[in-house]
Order: C-alpha cells, then structure tokens, then sequence
C-alpha cells in the first residue's frame, strides 16, 4: 500500500516517466499495467551520523572539569596540576568529548586531551582500555573534522608512552573498520583542487599517517593486523 508520503514523493517521477503510479518493490501493486517501482533509496556510505553523547559538554557545565578559558577564549587554562589529576576519571571523560563540534567544547576536549598526554607519562597506560569506545564512536560520526583530530589524538596517544602503541594492537578490530573506507579516497580526484590537503585536514591523508605510526610503535604483530582489517595498507618499514 502506498502511503501518503510516498504518493507526494512520486508526484514528479510519474510526470516525467509517463507512469500513472508508482507502487513499492515486492508487492501485488507491481504486478499491475501502467505501475512502475518505487527505486530504494540510495545508500550514502559517506552520509555523517551525528553522535548524541554529550557526557563531555555535561561534565563541564556541571562543574566537574578542571578547566577554562583565558579571557579572549583562545587559550584553554588549568585549574589544577595536570600531573597530580587522577587519570583514570579524567583522561576518558576528556576522550569523550572527541565528538564535539562546537566551541568551547571542541577546544576543550581537544586541548585537554593532548596537555594530558603530554603530561600524563606512566599515567596513561592503565587507562587505554577506557579509551577505547570513545576513539571508536568519535571515529563512527563520519565528520571529516572529527575523525581528523580523532586520528591526530591517536597518533599522539601512541607516541605518549612506551608499549602504548602494543597496547593498542588488539583493540584494532574496533578502532579500524571505521577507516577502511576514506583510505583512498582523494586517489581519483581528476581535475579537481583538493584544498584539504592545503589546510591539514585530508582525511585520507590522516589514516593513512596514522596507519604508520600504529604500525612503528605497535610491535611485531602490528602489520599483520593491520592488513586483515584493511587489505590495501601496505607496510611502511617493510618496503
């Protein structure tokens, strides 16, 4: 049976293919003379999926996060010794707000989490864990700027210590699927000026730096999983 909302959305295919209606697919309507199908619709693999997680932007209003911002709102400020923080409650509240796009909140969450690695040392080992499902959702938005600063976040998060990089090995499965798909994307871009590439923010330019430095500082079985999950990484220290 074809709904009102459908009948409306027909309205101009029918006068253009010269069909008297449109039924959908699969039905006894589509047996019927002078019907066509109704098409599915299309499939958009690079359609964004905005996150709904707003733990981070609640965290701050409440008060909870010792943080701020300098009077011109550029600058993040501290209201605590970030080497006396507890990790494990800070660093994944901080983790959560990858999937913020507005200010102050983008800035925040960005610039906290790399004074933390920066800062955090043997801190942050025990908390990568907790890290995981935050860098999985932020990379799940298919928001090109969100996955950017999410992929620069990982790769700082790597290097911030020793055996993080190993660390992160068995969590590929959920990290990397979400990558698969923009690793060569700008390979066929024609006549086309990429001004993303200009600005820092390529996207498949990101995975790909990225998928290097998982593969340096992850160890020996790094590669070999990072080739089942994505077929076309080639090795950067193999070749």
């Amino acid at each position: 049976m074809v709904t009102g909302k459908e009948s409306r959305s027909t309205s101009g295919m029918r006068q253009q293919s010269g069909c008297k209606i449109w039924v959908p697919a699969f039905t006894v309507q589509a047996l019927q003379r002078h019907t066509c199908v109704i098409p599915p619709p299309r499939c958009n693999v690079y359609k964004e999926i905005p996150s709904t997680n707003r733990k981070f932007r609640t965290n701050y209003l409440r008060g909870n996060l010792p943080i701020g911002t300098d009077p011109k709102g550029n600058k993040v400020s501290w209201k605590a010794d970030i080497t006396k923080l507890d990790f494990h409650y800070y660093l994944p509240m901080f983790f959560e707000g990858l999937v913020e796009t507005e200010h102050p909140y983008k800035l925040f969450a960005q610039q906290g989490i790399h004074d933390l690695l920066t800062h955090g040392g043997n801190k942050i080992f025990p908390c990568i864990p907790q890290l995981i499902i935050p860098i999985k959702d932020a990379l799940r938005t298919k928001n090109n700027e969100v996955m950017c600063n999410t992929l620069r976040i990982l790769q700082h998060l790597v290097k911030s210590g020793d055996m993080i990089g190993e660390a992160l090995v068995p969590y590929y499965r959920q990290i990397l699927p979400s990558l698969n798909i923009y690793k060569e994307k700008n390979v066929n871009c024609g006549d086309e000026i990429d001004y993303s590439q200009m600005r820092g923010d390529n996207l498949a330019d990101a995975v790909n730096e990225t998928l290097q430095v998982l593969e340096r500082y992850g160890g020996e079985d790094a590669f070999i999983n990072i080739k089942y999950l994505i077929p076309t990484y080639e090795s950067c220290m193999l070749n």
